[in-house]
C-alpha cells in the first residue's frame, strides 16, 4: 500500500537550487516511491546564526510503499551524497536537508523520527510550499494547513519564479 508523504527540502551551501534539483532527482529514484509532486522555490531567511546565507526551500509529495524509518534512511543516504556534513551545529548551513514532514496519516514518535516534524507550524518555508501542493490539507494530529498558514506570516520569505 502507498502513502502520500510531504518532504521539506533546503539547501543554502554549493549551488542551492542545483541542490535541490538533483534531490528532486534521487526522490525519484527511492524504491517503491514515486514523485508525484513538487511547490514551486522559495527563498528563506535562515533559521539559526545570521552569517549564513538564505536558503532554497521547496516542499515535495511522494508517494511510498516504504516504512517511514527506511524513507528516512533512504534520504539521509541522499543527503550524504550531496555533501551533508552533520554537525553539532542546529540550524547551521548545509548543502541539503531532507525533512519529513507528514506521513500519510501517521503519527509517529520514534528517537530517530518526529511526525508531524517538529514546529513546522512555525516555519513559513515549510507552510507556504506544502500549501501550494496541499491546500485543503488537515494533519494527522487534526490541525488545518489553512489556520497554520492564517498564524504563521509570509515574511523572510520570497517565492522564486
Amino acid at each position: 500500500m502507498s502513502e502520500r508523504v510531504y518532504i521539506g527540502l533546503g539547501s543554502n551551501l554549493a549551488e542551492p537550487r542545483q541542490q535541490l534539483e538533483n534531490a528532486l532527482a534521487a526522490l525519484g529514484d527511492i524504491a517503491q516511491t514515486h514523485l508525484a509532486g513538487v511547490s514551486p522555490l522559495y527563498v528563506s531567511d535562515p533559521l539559526g546564526p545570521p552569517d549564513q546565507p538564505r536558503y532554497v526551500n521547496a516542499v515535495a509529495a511522494l508517494d511510498t510503499g516504504l516504512e517511514p524509518l527506511a524513507l528516512l534512511d533512504a534520504l539521509q543516504k541522499i543527503e550524504l551524497e550531496q555533501g551533508r556534513v552533520r554537525k553539532d551545529e542546529r540550524w547551521g548551513p548545509r548543502t541539503l536537508d531532507l525533512d519529513i514532514l507528514l506521513f500519510g496519516e501517521r503519527l509517529i514518535d520514534e528517537p530517530r523520527l518526529r511526525v508531524p516534524h517538529y514546529h513546522m507550524q512555525a516555519r513559513a518555508f515549510v507552510l507556504y510550499p506544502l500549501a501550494d501542493l496541499a491546500p485543503d490539507l488537515r494533519l494527522p494530529d487534526g490541525r488545518v494547513l489553512a489556520e497554520m498558514l492564517a498564524a504563521c506570516p509570509f515574511e523572510g520569505l520570497e517565492r522564486l519564479p
